[in-house]
């Protein structure tokens, strides 16, 4: 018989540990408190808190690494306190807030709480911060400790409680003036670990086969399945689904659901939903399902040991991942601190410092567009686009677009690259996916591309027949309006006129370069293409719209590397607008002093990246 919701509330570690956890909250202003997976810390410390009067003085912030947690967590905490969602407890991620001026618990991704200190920087609404599953050190709960621990010593009556695996409990609580560690036992279970006898040369395929063996010779429970990505997931996911309609009725249902960053929330959350009695489920996901969520059901677990770190480089397996600010870029990070005034970043109170040199690379790159002067201080521009929460190119992009008079355009085609994945392409209806996808394509390249089936979906009333018909993913769709909506309200908010180019694709493209000039490429003689600012051989990924046009000149939103480099989602620019758009990088060389081939290129980066030792200065210092 299922316990009721109070019942599942008291079975949990934390329960008995109630008193002692809200007593040792009350006397020390910061408590680390290490819990495994599964003792209630999420869902049960902010309840203890509210229950414990501390929701009279302010609301409970609690924040989670990732989109889903926090909404997984909102839910079963309304649902455990009896209200609807979005009123005593609700969830702010980005693109999506769920909560009232009623709400006491607010359930949030890192990044939204971050945003909340750009515009309140004492978190005045607020009597308790959370920092929940601090181990996954990403680059925005980084930056959060350092404002935090600023933050406590002018606010001695806010309580922050900062959660963790063991592994890092002593270096937070040395980081934040030596605080206490409350320790929950974890409910843990006999674990069996099988290995594969030798190294799987397709790792894929052998984890595909483990999943079906296990479906149709194991007793009952859910399977879990770890991928590296949105792409392997997929093509797992349909290969799962052809591989059980080949059995017909003759075995039980496998419920197949993907999980991953950008589906939709609805669809994430259909991962907590019992499974039906005599079916099994299986979860596919990135490690985003690793540490962050409580699955109940799940009895089996495939781990191909793999996954996708943004540019990072190991040589040995760690048993703590280097956090993210120390390997990632640090743009929008960097934005975000000057726009609260801290200019001096080599001095911020980081727990383990960024390089100075990535540092150095994201203040260059906020200069070069714009965001910051020569001596490194916050433009008017760049205090503007620190209000968008997108990395600095695509802010610069879309203010660009609103003097280029094309910034509903832009909206969408922001939207439509925030969401990801658009086109549906599954292994059996691989040529009629590509050709219905053909209708779409513009031949100045793949942003126009973006645009033009989001425009076709608007005018098809926004079907999702229409989606399936031409093998486009509608939740997708639907999450790139909602992103459109919100990046509207921030638009209304400051004035910023919303008007569409109609088909002057040239304004269009003008306001893509101005965001991402220095994703510059242009055709190389010898075969593919040369970056323009550090001379990289790069390739067009063979999925953009220009591939077989192979224009002179493009610029690219992203690189990617599988057995080449390659750039990704692809416009057709004029090499004369970099000059008049990044007059800080690029400038028209002196032409007697150039080769032919030279001569009718006509164009050169004003920087090299690697040998200007004085062209930046991180920040001054002013008496």
């Amino acid at each position: 018989m299922a316990m009721s919701v109070q019942e599942a509330r008291r079975s949990l570690p934390i329960w008995r540990l109630k008193d002692e956890l809200v007593a040792a909250v009350n006397d020390n202003q910061v408590l680390v408190v290490i819990g495994e997976t599964g003792c209630g810390k999420s869902t049960q410390i902010p309840q203890y808190l509210a229950e414990a009067g501390y929701t009279t003085k302010g609301r409970i912030c609690c924040t989670q690494p990732r989109r889903v947690a926090a909404i997984s967590v909102a839910k079963r905490v309304a649902e455990e306190f009896g209200c609807r969602l979005g009123e005593e407890v609700g969830y702010a991620i980005r693109f999506d807030d769920r909560t009232g001026p009623e709400t006491l618990i607010k359930y949030m991704t890192d990044g939204m709480l971050l945003r909340e200190i750009l515009n309140d920087a004492d978190l005045c609404n607020y009597s308790v911060v959370m920092l929940d599953e601090a181990h996954e050190r990403t680059v925005h709960t980084d930056v959060l400790f350092g404002l935090l621990k600023q933050l406590l010593t002018r606010r001695t009556d806010l309580r922050l409680i900062v959660t963790s695996a063991t592994l890092d409990a002593d270096k937070f609580s040395a980081y934040f003036f030596d605080s206490n560690i409350f320790t929950i036992p974890g409910r843990t279970f006999p674990v069996e670990i099988l290995y594969t006898k030798q190294q799987e040369t397709d790792y894929l395929e052998a984890s595909l086969i483990t999943v079906m063996q296990i479906h149709l010779t194991e007793p009952e429970g859910d399977i879990l399945l770890f991928l590296t990505g949105q792409e392997e997931i997929d093509f797992a996911c349909d290969c799962l689904y052809r591989r059980m309609k080949s059995f017909g009725k003759d075995v039980p249902d496998l419920i197949i659901l993907p999980v991953y960053g950008v589906l939709p929330s609805e669809m994430q959350s259909r991962i907590f939903e019992p499974t039906p009695p005599g079916k099994r489920k299986v979860v596919v996901a990135t490690n985003i399902a690793e540490a962050s969520l409580t699955l109940d059901g799940i009895v089996y677990v495939v781990d191909p040991g793999f996954a996708k770190q943004n540019n990072a480089f190991h040589t040995e397996m760690s048993p703590v991942s280097v956090p993210e600010i120390q390997r990632i870029d640090l743009g929008m990070t960097t934005l975000t601190l000057k726009a609260m005034g801290i200019n001096d970043l080599l001095s911020f109170d980081f727990m383990d410092p960024p390089s100075p040199q990535a540092l150095f690379f994201a203040m260059k790159q906020l200069y070069r567009l714009g965001a910051l002067d020569e001596e490194g201080l916050l433009t008017k521009l760049g205090r503007r686009m620190a209000e968008f929460p997108l990395d600095p190119p695509l802010s610069k992009m879309l203010l660009a677009s609103v003097h280029l008079g094309c910034s509903a355009d832009i909206l969408t085609i922001i939207s439509m690259i925030q969401t990801g994945n658009i086109f549906y392409r599954p292994m059996h209806k691989q040529a009629q996916a590509d050709k219905k996808r053909a209708k779409f394509f513009h031949p100045e390249g793949d942003h126009l591309t973006l645009l033009a089936v989001y425009d076709a979906w608007k005018a098809n009333n926004f079907s999702a027949p229409w989606c399936f018909e031409n093998f486009l993913q509608s939740r997708s769709l639907r999450r790139t309006q909602d992103v459109r909506k919100q990046l509207l309200s921030i638009m209304d908010k400051h004035g910023l006129d919303v008007v569409s180019a109609g088909n002057d694709f040239t304004k269009i493209c003008k306001a893509v370069a101005a965001g991402f000039f220095f994703n510059a490429a242009r055709r190389d003689p010898e075969g593919g293409y040369r970056t323009l600012v550090d001379d990289q051989p790069v390739y067009l990924h063979p999925s953009s719209v220009v591939f077989h046009r192979q224009p002179d000149w493009v610029i690219y939103h992203e690189l990617i590397m599988t057995t080449k480099v390659y750039i990704r989602d692809v416009t057709i620019i004029n090499p004369e607008w970099l000059v008049e758009l990044a007059p800080r990088l690029f400038k028209l060389p002196n032409s007697t002093r150039l080769s032919k081939r030279k001569r009718q290129e006509r164009i050169e980066p004003l920087y090299d990246r690697h040998h200007q030792p004085n062209s930046w200065r991180l920040s001054t210092r002013r008496a």
